[in-house]
């Protein structure tokens, strides 16, 4: 920690005998002015800067622009922020680990110590992304999609287990222990870190970036982090601080209690709704009020958790008695717990009753106006109260039908291996998954699913056959407290038997639908749905051929099992017939607060300290996976899941020169909210795409295809998998979904991989063109990686996403922004047209500037509009400059 200290503020505070020294922002407050009305989560960013101020990177005048935040209270300031650690999970773990060793495999081509490249800070891998729901509804399903999860990802782990060896500060949590986010909150996390140098021990926040969107669930634990790109990560891991603009701040007011029945999912998706509409992409969250003294630690993670899904960096709950008791609970030494305690109040980080900072702006929820609703079908923040679910369903169906010109009504006759015979319909509820991370850690939300299947079971109820349920919790303390409260048997009877822990539903691992329920869809193409307790339901997401996706509660997602529909009104109509030949409705299944209470005490610390005991260890399977020793890994040419990215084959040479693109073509025309699911899929790979090809030329069976998510070690299949969502629509082909484009000027009808390829055998730089909030979704740096390989040179939108765009920036792709009401539409562009963006040629690249896009179309006439240049801090400049952040990283490692 290399801080000046200016300000002259280091003290020592003295805990259960021992010693610590931080950086007082009380004291330095004396110099810079009163910050006591700054936001907690803007105090975090104020510690960490006083504790690098180097006069480099951090300089006095940025300890003052962020003190003096209080009077505008937004700043266009860029400062270096350095977090404490780097959590990642298997997805995006995997391609960071694959370039790590690229870039040894480049120090060591050049002559230099691969030991050089190692993480200079703590990261923590959980593989968390990989399970499938294979097998489910049977006490063998968890032992049997272990089984396969591992004889699938041999490869993927084997490259792991060496990268715990080879890299220092670099631990990985197996598989089978938990969702990477619940891992952290429940044993990872501290709130206050420390750390040891020449002698001396440091107590600052805790705070992380990891490669996760949700990420952010740590904030409900009073610790600052959030979700970046796997390239981002790998450059802070390896000492480059994430350079930010100071962000502006937005206070969330929590005041009053949930009323009966009311869910903390129900709160989250309400919360993420009205923060959407208030518009916070980019800035952060900080939830405060006396509102906050009754809302359990638990259901702090689940709102946190969803920032990503309201558009917030982060979404921030300062520490108070509350958090503390949660440390105490979930097994923290009892001398981090005074620790946190002690640095929290001296540093005028702790909450206290009736605190109200300065915010850019506010707004309010009465916990009491919360209504049962879901979210969806498309997205997760479309909320809908629970009795118009069913008319919003219709909407869809009505929408499709008319859009797509498809079938009055849609049904199939099935019939089972087990001889049961139904019709499905449109509007069934084919996947019922508590999973992911947002409702798995909350013991509320967890024990009434129980108590809700307990309750139906008792009367007599039984899940529909054409649902494919499954539960697969975020750590193996829920299974723990499940079997305490004596749930476990009432859940396996409805089908909802352990699936594995891991995200699984949520990520798109939801495995195959039962054969003859998949041809029934197929053939009668029907609009079927999931409810999942996620926090995405993008279109494609959780199943190829589920077109609407709910989000829920778990305990509706037992509700929903059991109803078979989502055509039903589970407020007025029965889920069904009771063994008495009575109809039963939700509310008669519904466990009150004083039931949901009762089964929660059944949580104690003695389940974390069991579950967490050996948490590196992982099983037999785990530790059987042989592993060479070496710095530098040994790359197999025939492997179809790791191989060597082309990425730094030329890093010794001089960097590329930046210039204007011209005589460009566009490679898709797309419009709203293109995610990161779009540009990048993480799940199904179909057979006869670029990347299904490729797999079956290399031997690969379609059983063994696994998903794109599990192969993003293997650019050869990623950059074939780059808009290949089945679910994309582009614009040049009138809208229809799947991921082709045409070829100009032959109008040949190809893959976009394949025209990607064509245009780069013919010398044609590339570009995207988008409406608004582009690459929104999960922090995936393979859609920004893909996006490069393709050879797309500039993406142009009308607004971006805060990780795609910068992650575009770190893989040497300009993001432009459309200005002046300019876009697509106005601008009449059908993707026919020839583009050149203009400006870059012999300019002085800097952030925010503007540039000329010169449009040539088929007849010859022309058209301009001016693009903004969202390469928005002079750092980002520098990388970009560099060929991307990572090559900026390893040129400068040469270097020295």
């Amino acid at each position: 920690m290399p801080s000046l200290d200016s300000l002259n503020c280091r003290r020592s505070l003295d805990v259960a005998g021992k010693t610590y020294h931080y950086f007082s922002l009380p004291e330095a407050a004396k110099r810079l002015g009163a910050i006591d009305k700054l936001p907690m989560s803007m105090k975090v960013l104020l510690e960490n800067l006083l504790r690098w101020e180097d006069d480099e990177t951090v300089s006095a005048a940025d300890l003052k622009a962020l003190a003096e935040w209080l009077g505008p209270r937004s700043s266009e300031r860029e400062i270096q922020y350095r977090p404490a650690r780097v959590l990642m999970q298997d997805f995006t773990g995997v391609p960071a680990v694959v370039d790590l060793a690229a870039m040894r495999a480049a120090v060591a081509a050049a002559g230099g110590d691969p030991q050089r490249i190692n993480p200079l800070s703590p990261v923590d891998l959980v593989i968390d992304h990989s399970v499938m729901v294979d097998r489910f509804a049977s006490q063998e399903a968890f032992g049997e999609n272990v089984e396969i999860e591992m004889q699938r990802n041999g490869e993927r782990y084997a490259f792991l287990r060496w990268g715990q060896r080879a890299f220092d500060n670099f631990s990985v949590v197996p598989p089978g222990t938990g969702i990477c986010h619940q891992v952290n909150l429940e044993y990872l996390a501290r709130t206050v870190w420390t750390r040891e140098e020449d002698g001396i021990t440091y107590a600052f926040p805790d705070t992380l970036v990891g490669t996760d969107s949700h990420t952010t669930m740590i904030n409900g634990l009073g610790v600052l982090g959030w979700g970046v790109g796997g390239i981002e990560a790998e450059a802070a891991m390896l000492g480059q601080p994430v350079s930010m603009l100071i962000p502006e701040v937005i206070g969330f007011k929590l005041e009053g209690k949930l009323a009966e029945g009311i869910t903390a999912t129900d709160l989250v998706l309400t919360v993420t709704q009205m923060l959407r509409k208030k518009g916070v992409v980019g800035k952060f969250v900080e939830f405060y009020g006396d509102g906050l003294a009754d809302l359990p630690l638990a259901d702090r993670a689940t709102i946190a958790n969803m920032a990503p899904e309201y558009g917030a960096t982060c979404g921030f709950f300062p520490v108070d008695d509350i958090t503390l008791g949660y440390l105490r609970l979930s097994g923290r030494p009892e001398a981090t717990v005074q620790l946190v305690e002690a640095y929290s109040k001296a540093q005028g980080l702790w909450r206290e009753p009736g605190h109200e900072p300065a915010f850019t702006g506010t707004l309010s929820l009465d916990l009491g106006s919360v209504e049962a609703s879901l979210a969806g079908p498309r997205r997760p923040q479309d909320r809908v109260p629970l009795p118009r679910v069913p008319q919003a369903f219709d909407d869809l169906l009505g929408l499709q039908l008319k859009t797509e010109g498809i079938r009055d009504v849609g049904n199939g006759k099935v019939r089972l291996d087990d001889g049961q015979e139904f019709t499905l319909e449109d509007g069934a509820v084919v996947i019922a998954a508590i999973t992911s991370c947002t409702n798995t850690s909350n013991p509320s939300v967890m024990m009434a699913a129980g108590l809700v299947a307990k309750k139906a079971v008792e009367k007599g109820l039984t899940r529909k056959p054409w649902v494919k349920s499954s539960l697969a919790p975020g750590s193996k303390v829920v299974t723990e407290y499940f079997r305490a409260a004596g749930l476990t048997p009432y859940l396996d009877q409805l089908g909802f038997n352990l699936v594995g822990y891991g995200c699984t539903t949520c990520i798109g691992n939801s495995g195959p639908l039962l054969e003859p329920i998949e041809k029934a869809i197929q053939q009668a193409d029907m609009t079927v749905a999931s409810v999942l307790s996620g926090n995405r339901n993008f279109e494609g997401r959780v199943h190829p051929l589920v077109k609407a996706n709910w989000l829920a509660s778990p305990p509706l997602v037992v509700a929903y099992a059991l109803a078979g529909s989502v055509r039903l009104d589970l407020g007025s109509q029965p889920l069904g017939q009771g063994k008495d030949g009575k109809p039963v409705y939700l509310k008669d299944i519904w466990p009150s607060q004083q039931e949901i209470a009762t089964a929660i005490q059944k949580v104690d610390t003695a389940m974390f300290h069991k579950e967490y005991a050996e948490v590196f260890a992982g099983d037999e399977q785990w530790q059987a996976i042989q592993v060479p020793e070496s710095d530098t890994y040994a790359w197999q040419a025939d492997s179809t899941y790791i191989q060597h990215p082309p990425f730094f084959a030329n890093i010794t040479g001089a960097p590329p020169k930046v210039e204007s693109v011209r005589q460009a073509r566009i490679l898709a025309l797309l419009g709203d909210s293109v995610t990161t699911d779009h540009i990048s899929p993480a799940g199904n790979i179909k057979a006869d795409s670029p990347a299904g090809r490729y797999l079956r030329e290399h031997g690969v069976t379609p059983a063994d295809f696994n998903s794109y998510g599990s192969r993003r070690g293997n650019h050869e299949v990623m950059m074939r998998g780059t808009f290949a969502n089945i679910r994309i629509r582009n614009e040049m082909l009138g809208g229809e979904e799947g991921g082709n484009t045409l070829h100009v000027p032959s109008g040949d009808k190809l893959a976009i991989f394949d025209a990607a390829m064509r245009y780069q055998a013919e010398g044609t730089p590339l570009v995207i063109v988008a409406g608004k909030e582009y690459g929104t979704g999960s922090s995936r740096d393979w859609a920004a990686k893909g996006t490069n390989l393709l050879g797309v040179k500039a993406v142009i939108a009308e607004s971006f996403e805060r990780i795609h765009r910068s992650n575009l920036v770190g893989m040497g792709v300009l993001p432009l922004q459309f200005k002046n009401g300019d876009d697509r539409k106005s601008l009449k562009l059908t993707g026919n047209e020839t583009l050149a963006i203009e400006g870059l040629d012999g300019a002085s690249l800097r952030p925010h500037m503007d540039l000329q896009l010169e449009i040539t179309r088929a007849d010859g006439s022309k058209a301009q509009a001016q693009l903004l240049c969202r390469i928005d801090t002079q750092n980002e400049v520098e990388y970009f400059k560099a060929g991307g952040i990572l090559h900026y990283v390893l040129r400068q490692l040469l270097a020295g």
